[in-house]
């Protein structure tokens, strides 16, 4: 039961978030997808007490047209070296559907 409790209690930042921890291959793994969909990748960053708002950071403007899922990883470097004790989170947008194709954070902080 306290299992249980424990799990209610912590928070959960987008649908991977309900999932254990990705290893670096399956966030390669994201990100190629999202390219491959034709979706641009743009990183946000946000203090972990203010994470629950609506609105975080954007680092940089979106990668428009990015086809190197290298590219996008050292970006998400960038901003984890920028800011070590934030969330980090990719976000991918869709043009077509004008909204987010995915969302995940990549980077807890703190």
């Amino acid at each position: 039961m306290a299992d249980m409790q424990d799990y209610k209690q912590s928070l959960k930042y987008e649908t991977f978030s309900y999932l254990p921890p990705m290893s670096s291959e399956q966030i390669r793994a994201q990100i190629k997808y999202a390219i491959a969909q034709g979706w641009n990748p743009g990183i946000e960053h946000v203090e972990p007490e203010n994470s629950m708002q609506h609105y975080w950071y954007m680092w940089k403007l979106p990668f428009f047209g990015e086809q190197s899922v290298d590219a996008v990883l050292a970006e998400l470097e960038s901003c984890r070296r920028a800011y070590p004790t934030h969330q980090i989170k990719l976000v991918a947008y869709d043009n077509y559907a004008q909204s987010q194709g995915m969302a995940f954070v990549v980077y807890r902080g703190g």
